[in-house]
């Protein structure tokens, strides 16, 4: 796109920009392109719609624009407001799109590079901001840290190793996931049998809302200790506020917790495991 096409400017800012770069008063270029100078300054003040095809055409000309600039933004301008919010998403996707490519090629195709470098977080943060969620052309898998590593025997359900937030030493790319912030845990144990196995990998998503009866990664106080669990949100006799931590293997026994000690709950939003 040529720097005088600015994406999502009007007519009349595209006018005014490439007057005022010439230095030219508005009754000049009305001179120049056989208008009257209060029409002008109506259609460059956004009071007036864009001029029709013919005076946009002398306008190009007479400011040494690329043929069909001005055309191309009026037609734009024209359209209910749906359908333009509509293409100038589409357009933002498609920059996104080539910017990608772009970054692929000067890493030489090393999209876990891309990820280390936070190039494509930032790419992936744009996009949300499109439309406030992730586009549906968006089929790049996300790359979700696994900050868990578990040797046989190890006593606890999970552990994050001290891992600062999306750092680890593996990731997994879950292609139905766009949190940025979500993680990934290995299963230990069958407390959470039949839906959970032993080495499945759970994804949990810290940006899905947490409700009663979810299955969640728990990070409980005093000792940072993690768990997964199904959780239930109570009230004591006195109507504080408690968290059930449910096994689904009915061989294990509930544990009740107060609100106050549980440091984080995350959804689990998939899962993963070998045939």
């Amino acid at each position: 796109m040529k720097s005088e096409e600015r994406a999502g400017e009007d007519v009349g800012a595209l006018i005014r920009a490439s007057r005022e770069a010439r230095g030219w008063t508005l009754q000049h270029l009305a001179e120049r392109v056989g208008c009257a100078r209060s029409y002008l300054s109506l259609v460059e003040n956004g009071r007036k719609g864009p001029p029709g095809d013919d005076l946009l055409r002398a306008l190009e000309g007479a400011l040494s624009m690329s043929p069909g600039v001005l055309i191309r933004a009026a037609h734009r301008e024209r359209l209910p407001a749906d359908m333009r919010r509509d293409l100038e998403q589409t357009e933002q996707r498609e920059r996104m799109g080539r910017r990608l490519a772009e970054l692929l090629l000067e890493s030489g195709g090393e999209l876990d590079a891309l990820h280390r470098s936070g190039e494509l977080r930032r790419l992936v943060d744009a996009l949300h901001n499109v439309e406030g969620e992730m586009p549906a052309w968006v089929m790049l898998p996300a790359e979700v840290p696994v900050i868990n590593k578990v040797a046989a025997g190890y006593p606890s359900d999970f552990t994050d190793l001290g891992y600062p937030a999306r750092i680890a030493d593996e990731y997994i790319r879950c292609p139905d996931v766009h949190d940025p912030d979500a993680f990934a845990c290995r299963v230990v144990g069958d407390s959470m049998l039949p839906e959970y196995r032993e080495g499945d990998i759970v994804v949990f998503s810290p940006l899905r809302d947490v409700q009663s009866g979810m299955d969640c990664f728990v990070r409980l106080e005093p000792d940072h200790e993690s768990t997964f669990k199904r959780v239930y949100f109570e009230r004591g006799a006195g109507g504080e506020e408690l968290i059930r931590l449910q096994p689904t293997n009915s061989a294990y026994p509930p544990r009740v917790v107060g609100r106050e000690e549980v440091a984080g709950l995350y959804a689990a939003v998939s899962v993963m495991r070998r045939l």
